[in-house]
């Protein structure tokens, strides 16, 4: 007799629509999603870059199935099998093409950070090259991190959980955002070759003190001397506390695309243009924190308070706390909650755990069935350690395998 098929998961609204998917992926439950920007009169229902994502999962599952209204504002995904770029499942040549749209306002990291919570747990490795108009590399006003920050700050939390073989993350060309906010025609390569069963069960329980910072300055289509005035200006503010900073500068020419002038019709046109920064502290037990800050589309923002606004973000994130950041957190929670039956610990700052981000991603988290947690004072003043057993679900795919 066939086994009744389980009843979708329901959610609402938009918000962390990324996590719930990535979420359904891992652990096979399908998800209903309703209420998706029903008041909106100009563009009700999934946002081009939500679009965008769901064709995203289509490319590295397989069996996937996504019914979306229509109107756009219910969604209804069951999940398939994490196949990653095998052969057969839409790489060409090991890689998997992915084309932003030009109407996208997030940036490219948007879709870098589930994808990589997909990955450790795919079939076969995860080879993506994200082109097309909709590409943004720097950091958005929406929230998202620079590809930078992502290289430098995320992926190397992974090895904490035994995945830290064959990963990288190559940014072949970059971009801000372009006129109106959206799009930057920039290009990012991301490999994930490093799959596991299941994830190592981590024990961080010293944030320690920060022994260097790390940045990158990057500058595309403008002039070079606008990353010395970031990097002066947020030198002044970080030197003090801490002997051993040192930023890179990038400089690139603005991405080109096809002109949309009918008396021209075979020029091109700048896009993309701006400067920003990405700033990492790392701590001597290898906490790492970063900040993010990119000029306005609309300009009028000097490279001087560019830098020092950078500078005071990373400080206002060290002062949070606790082993993660709150932009990591996410990350390390998801590859807690789904390794081993064991339990994980983790030392993690007051107003970190307080956000409400955060705390409505825990109450995600149970509603797939993982464990709930289980929060205790630190030794550490404004610190709380929190603790999560696994649930052993894993890598689906290498157990059938």
């Amino acid at each position: 007799m066939s086994s009744t098929p389980q009843v979708p998961i329901k959610f609402k609204t938009q918000k962390a629509l990324t996590h719930r998917l990535v979420l359904s992926t891992l652990t096979g439950r399908a998800v209903h999603i309703s209420q998706i920007r029903p008041s909106s009169h100009t563009n009700p229902g999934l946002a081009p870059h939500e679009i965008s994502f769901l064709r995203l999962l289509e490319a590295v599952t397989n069996g996937s199935n996504i019914e979306i209204s229509y109107t756009g504002t219910t969604l209804l995904y069951r999940p398939g099998l994490i196949t990653g770029s095998a052969p057969g499942s839409g790489a060409s040549g090991g890689v998997i093409k992915h084309e932003l749209p030009a109407a996208c306002t997030r940036g490219v990291s948007y879709f870098l950070l589930p994808l990589c919570l997909l990955a450790p747990f795919s079939q076969a490795p995860i080879n993506i090259l994200f082109t097309g108009p909709g590409v943004v590399t720097a950091a958005t006003p929406a929230g998202d991190m620079s590809v930078d920050s992502v290289r430098t700050a995320i992926l190397p939390l992974y090895a904490n959980f035994g995945i830290s073989n064959n990963i990288e993350l190559r940014i072949l060309r970059r971009s801000n955002l372009g006129s109106g906010g959206k799009g930057g025609a920039g290009e990012v390569q991301l490999v994930f070759g490093h799959q596991v069963r299941l994830p190592k069960t981590i024990h961080l329980l010293n944030s320690g003190r920060i022994k260097k910072i790390r940045g990158v300055a990057y500058s595309t289509g403008v002039s070079a001397s606008n990353n010395a005035r970031m990097i002066e200006a947020a030198r002044g503010v970080l030197n003090p506390m801490t002997g051993d900073t040192y930023v890179f500068s990038d400089v690139s020419s603005a991405p080109l695309l096809p002109s949309t002038n009918k008396a021209d019709p075979n020029g091109k046109k700048k896009t993309g243009i701006g400067f920003g920064l990405s700033l990492v502290a790392e701590s001597t037990t290898g906490s790492l924190y970063s900040a993010d800050v990119a000029s306005p589309p609309s300009g009028g923002m000097p490279p001087e308070d560019l830098g020092q606004q950078c500078a005071f973000q990373l400080l206002d994130n060290i002062a949070l706390g606790g082993s993660i950041s709150l932009a990591a957190a996410p990350t390390v929670l998801t590859l807690m909650a789904m390794g081993s039956e064991d339990v994980g610990r983790l030392q993690v700052g007051r107003e970190v755990i307080g956000n409400e981000e955060l705390v409505s991603f825990g109450r995600d988290l149970r509603a797939f069935g993982t464990s709930g947690w289980g929060l205790r004072e630190s030794n550490q003043e404004g610190d709380v350690m929190l603790s999560i057993v696994g649930k052993g679900i894993g890598n689906v795919g290498r157990k059938i395998a």
